[in-house]
C-alpha cells in the first residue's frame, strides 16, 4: 500500500528566481546560512525529494521542509531571517550625532573640556550611554596631547640628514647623537621612603633638599649602542670642547666622526667651531628646532632617568656622579642600539596629514 503523509508543496522557479538563487549559493560575500537555503530551494526546485536534499546537504528534512515552504510562501524574501525580538533600540541616530558634533564643535561652559556627566546632563542620555558613544567613534575628551612645530626654515633638508645618517651610515664613519643632560639633581628625600608591600606600592615623601647639580655628557653610539659620557658641574662651550676632544680620543684614528646635535647654543659657539675646524674628521649635523625626538640620545636619557634619576636619593653630588657612572658602565657592559625604522618621507608624510 502507497505511504502517505503530508503533500510536499509544489515549487518552481522563475529564470530571475533561479538566477538570484544561484548567484547567493556561489558568491563569497554571501553568509553561510543563505548560500545553504539557497542550494535546499535549487536542490527542490530540481525535483529531488526532502530526503535526497537533506542529504546531500547534510542537513534534517525538517529543515528542507521549512525553508521550502519559507519559499513557497514568500518567495526570496522567504529566505531571509526574521526580525528578531527584543526592546527597540532607545537611544536614535539623531541623539548619536548630537553627542558627536557637540563633543567635537562646541565646549561646556565653565569647563575646558566635554565629561560624560556633563554630555549626559546636556544631551538627556545616561553618562554610560555617552561612554559607549565615545567609545564608537574613539573619542576621548579627557584626554590632551602635547605638540610642538618646528619653525626650521631648513626642516625638510635636516630631516632627511639625520635620517640618512641612522638608515645609511657612511662606510668607515661612526655616528653619535650627542647632547648633554643638564641640572641633574642631587636630591635628597626629607624622610625615608616606605618599602613596597602587598596591595601598597612604595611611598615617598614630596619634599626634598636639594644637594647641588651636575651636567651629564653623552654620546650615544647609534650603530653599538655604547655611550661616551662625561659628567661636568657646568654646561659651557668649555665643558663641550672637553667633551668632543674625549670622543676624539676614543674613537680610532682614521674613522670620520658624524655627530647628531641640537641647536644649543654651546654646541655652535665661536670656540667650539674653532676646534671643529682644527679636527677636519669630525662633522656636525644639526638637528631641526623643536624636534628633539629625532636625537637618539634622548631615548638614552629617558632611560636612566627611568631606573636611576626619578627615584634617586643622594646626600651630595660626588654620590649621583658615582652612581651614574656606574650605571652607564653597565649599560655599556650589553650595549643596545636603537633600531630606526622610519624614513625621512614617511615623517614629512605623518606631519602633514597632522598639519
Amino acid at each position: 500500500m502507497a505511504r502517505t503523509g503530508r503533500p510536499t508543496a509544489l515549487l518552481e522557479l522563475t529564470d530571475e528566481e533561479r538566477d538570484q538563487l544561484v548567484r547567493w549559493a556561489r558568491r563569497r560575500k554571501s553568509s553561510q546560512a543563505l548560500a545553504l537555503r539557497s542550494r535546499i530551494v535549487l536542490g527542490c526546485a530540481s525535483g529531488l525529494s526532502n530526503k535526497a536534499v537533506a542529504e546531500r546537504e547534510a542537513v534534517s528534512q525538517p529543515t528542507v521542509g521549512k525553508w521550502r515552504s519559507r519559499f513557497v510562501e514568500s518567495r526570496l524574501d522567504g529566505l531571509v531571517d526574521d526580525p528578531r525580538p527584543g526592546r527597540p533600540p532607545t537611544v536614535t541616530a539623531t541623539q548619536i550625532e548630537d553627542v558627536i558634533v557637540t563633543t567635537l564643535e562646541q565646549m561646556p561652559e565653565n569647563a575646558t573640556h566635554w565629561s560624560r556627566a556633563k554630555m549626559a546632563e546636556r544631551s538627556g542620555l545616561s553618562p554610560s550611554t555617552i561612554g559607549r558613544i565615545w567609545k564608537a567613534f574613539e573619542l576621548k575628551p579627557h584626554r590632551a596631547e602635547g605638540f610642538k612645530l618646528s619653525n626650521d626654515p631648513l626642516f625638510v633638508d635636516k630631516i632627511y640628514d639625520v635620517v640618512g645618517l641612522y638608515l645609511n651610515p657612511p662606510d668607515g664613519a661612526v655616528v653619535y647623537s650627542v647632547d648633554e643632560k643638564s641640572q641633574v639633581q642631587a636630591l635628597a628625600r626629607s624622610q625615608p621612603a616606605f618599602p613596597m608591600m602587598p596591595n601598597m606600592p612604595e611611598r615617598r615623601t614630596h619634599d626634598y633638599v636639594r644637594h647641588g647639580t651636575t651636567s651629564l655628557f653623552a654620546a650615544f653610539n647609534c650603530g653599538d649602542g655604547s655611550v661616551i659620557s662625561s659628567l661636568h658641574r657646568r654646561h659651557r662651550s668649555i665643558e663641550f670642547k672637553k667633551f668632543l676632544a674625549k670622543i676624539d680620543a676614543a674613537v680610532p684614528e682614521g674613522l670620520e666622526v658624524h655627530l647628531v646635535c641640537d641647536n644649543y647654543g654651546t654646541h655652535k659657539s665661536p670656540a667650539v667651531r674653532t676646534w671643529l675646524a682644527k679636527h677636519p674628521r669630525f662633522h656636525v649635523h644639526y638637528t631641526p628646532t623643536y624636534s628633539s625626538w629625532i636625537n637618539q640620545v634622548e631615548r638614552f636619557f629617558a632611560y636612566i632617568t627611568a631606573d636611576l634619576l626619578q627615584r634617586s636619593d643622594h646626600r651630595s653630588v660626588y654620590a649621583l656622579e658615582a652612581d651614574i657612572r656606574a650605571w652607564i658602565d653597565a649599560w655599556n657592559d650589553d650595549p643596545k642600539p636603537f633600531i630606526w625604522t622610519k624614513t625621512a618621507d614617511q615623517i614629512l608624510e605623518k606631519l602633514g596629514r597632522l598639519l
